[in-house]
């Protein structure tokens, strides 16, 4: 009975769609913005401000997204998200569906442990999870059709810096001001622990984060998760000129073997795909780096990094606190 329902519901939606109305709650428009724009749109929030809208009693809040005012349960009991998943996490929020990237990633294994893998393609099984909330990256598929599920917030990656989308968040859940104490104090214990390290590694000393997998090696700016905004905007610490020059506008910089060393920085921190090897890393070129000879690298996995939300940091804080204090 259910599964027949859920195919009439998903006919209903697929008829809507094709009339041409647009979805009340999402727009199949992608705004352009790249990641070098998070540090100017940082204070250019697109909540509401309190995440209560008019009707925080009646039960649904008015949230002010990039599409527009969209009315959203004020405890949402049902939240599918496609995109920022961890945010939702990190603040406590009732899930029943997320994308399979953070299904994978190993800091959330345990709190997603029944929690069902979803994608935009299949919108039957959106359907049949019943959300009552759904949070979407502007730039997937079928945004129209998944707004005739239930009410669709859209975020386009990089409009945000790091900390306005953990409040944007929190405004959503009804827990802004739970998000903000979470940003004051992680920026806080962020900026003294950069001075820490800082005394310890000279205030001039640079770090580079590079990336590899079988065949190729990368470089990253200041906001492209992997501990770049610990580092760089939380910590304060150096930056390579040559990243300076090539990965801080982009956020990031796909490198030659022949040049990976003059991306290098004093430090180096090394994000590994899916225990991938790369040969590079057994040439004397590598060997050779001061970085890398003098003991001055620390190693991590792409999937327990590849987010920027509250877990994610607090797990890198804690071990680049530990490591660089560690380090000769």
């Amino acid at each position: 009975m259910k599964k027949a329902f859920t195919s009439i519901l998903l006919l209903l939606v697929l008829v809507i769609s094709a009339c041409g109305n647009n979805a009340a709650n999402v727009q199949n428009e992608t705004p352009s913005a790249s990641p070098s724009n998070q540090a100017t749109n940082a204070g250019n929030s697109n909540g509401n401000d309190g995440g209560a809208g008019n009707a925080a009693n009646s039960g649904t809040i008015t949230y002010q997204s990039e599409n527009g005012p969209i009315d959203i349960p004020a405890n949402p009991q049902r939240i599918i998200a496609l995109t920022n998943a961890p945010n939702v996490i990190s603040l406590g929020g009732t899930l029943v569906g997320v994308d399979e990237w953070t299904k994978k990633n190993p800091l959330f294994t345990e709190k997603l442990e029944g929690i069902e893998t979803v994608s935009e393609a299949d919108l039957e099984k959106l359907i049949e999870l019943e959300p009552d909330l759904i949070i979407a990256g502007s730039h997937m598929q079928n945004l129209d059709k998944i707004g005739e599920i239930a009410p669709t917030i859209v975020y386009t990656w990089g409009k945000l810096d790091y900390l306005a989308q953990q409040l944007e968040i929190g405004k959503v859940l009804n827990k802004e001001a739970e998000a903000q104490a979470w940003i004051d104090d992680f920026t806080a214990r962020a900026k003294a622990a950069g001075e820490e390290i800082k005394a310890k590694i000279g205030e001039n000393a640079t770090v580079s984060v590079f990336e590899y997998d079988t065949k190729d090696f990368y470089v990253f700016g200041n906001n492209w998760a992997r501990g770049t905004e610990v580092l760089y905007q939380a910590m304060g610490l150096g930056m390579n000129e040559k990243v300076k020059q090539d990965a801080l506008g982009p956020g990031y910089y796909t490198l030659s073997n022949e040049v990976i060393a003059d991306y290098a920085g004093d430090y180096i921190v090394l994000s590994r795909v899916n225990g991938s090897n790369n040969a590079f890393l057994e040439s004397e070129t590598w060997k050779n780096i001061p970085a890398v000879k003098n003991n001055r690298v620390i190693e991590l996995d792409t999937e327990s990094i590849s987010y920027s939300d509250p877990t994610t940091l607090e797990y890198l804080l804690d071990i680049f606190k530990k490591e660089f204090l560690a380090m000769p």
